[in-house]
């Protein structure tokens, strides 16, 4: 641990090249975890419900088996093949059996996985904190990606959040007090969960799902309930323009659902990082504080 202090550099490497091979991982738990669920949905009923005779799934699926393979060709991954962006470079983005074409955003979610790491590892050096805010990121870019193509956020990621969080104020980790971070994961939760039952009674209509009011809980816990504001102000503004523009490309309504969490997500990180520098500003500004 001393080296780390010794060679100032050092950290922000280890952190960017541990993003890396994390990155890789998390495209799995991005890809895995909505099947893993679905499973188990099915297990679940065909057990409450025998009468109904629901297929059961059939084998062992989790995130380590059965081996990644080609979703066309069904070619398992040789070890070449999950160098995290290398690989995807020397097979020019292709299959190296089939010539299916491999999504870019692979490669995309280990570069900001690194990248994202890197920025932590810069802004607070090393510390326990760095290295818990470094996790907290890997989980945020998890649910952030499985919102988009599900618009589900697990409570296999936003539980052990919120938790995580709570016990980073306790073992004195974070800069949160404990105080700080249990009102703010109450608050976080009850100010969704309060938008979601107004909104309901006017329209009669589910504005968000829980899955939301557990994120914003958990960032509550984790950066306390002075950042709430600031996190539901930003990814307000962030979910109507991203939205507004996701729809449009997509040709839908503007009454048409899209994920919040993403963007619930992108706000808590900002803040993490940056939070208290901005609102510092902003004190000194308005208030002359």
């Amino acid at each position: 641990m001393d080296a780390f202090y010794y060679f100032p550099w050092l950290f922000p490497t280890f952190a960017t090249i541990f993003g890396l091979i994390i990155g890789s991982f998390l495209n799995v738990v991005i890809h895995r975890t909505p099947i893993i669920m679905v499973r188990e949905w099915q297990q679940e009923c065909s057990e409450s419900f025998p009468q109904y005779k629901i297929p059961l799934p059939e084998g062992k699926y989790n995130l380590s088996i059965p081996r990644s393979t080609c979703p066309k060709c069904k070619t398992p991954l040789r070890l070449i093949d999950n160098i995290p962006i290398i690989s995807w470079l020397m097979l020019k983005g292709k299959c190296h059996q089939c010539g299916e074409k491999i999504s870019v955003r692979y490669p995309m979610v280990e570069l900001l996985t690194a990248v994202m790491s890197l920025i932590i590892a810069l802004q607070f050096g090393f510390s326990m904190y760095a290295v818990a805010l470094i996790g907290f990121t890997f989980i945020l870019i998890a649910a952030t990606f499985i919102d988009f193509d599900c618009m589900l956020l697990p409570d296999s990621l936003t539980l052990p959040l919120l938790w995580s969080g709570i016990a980073a104020a306790l073992l004195h980790i974070s800069p949160i007090t404990l105080h700080d971070s249990i009102i703010g994961a109450i608050a976080g939760y009850l100010c969704l969960w309060s938008v979601y039952w107004l909104f309901k009674l006017i329209t009669g209509k589910e504005g968000m799902g829980y899955g939301d009011f557990k994120l914003l809980a958990a960032l509550g816990a984790w950066l306390g309930w002075q950042f709430l504001p600031m996190i539901i102000l930003l990814s307000s503004f962030v979910g109507l323009l991203f939205g507004i523009i996701q729809l449009r490309l997509q040709n839908k309504g503007i009454d048409k659902a899209f994920p919040f969490g993403p963007y619930l997500a992108i706000a808590g990180w900002f803040s993490a990082v940056w939070g208290e520098a901005v609102l510092q500003w902003y004190y000194a500004n308005f208030f002359g504080i």
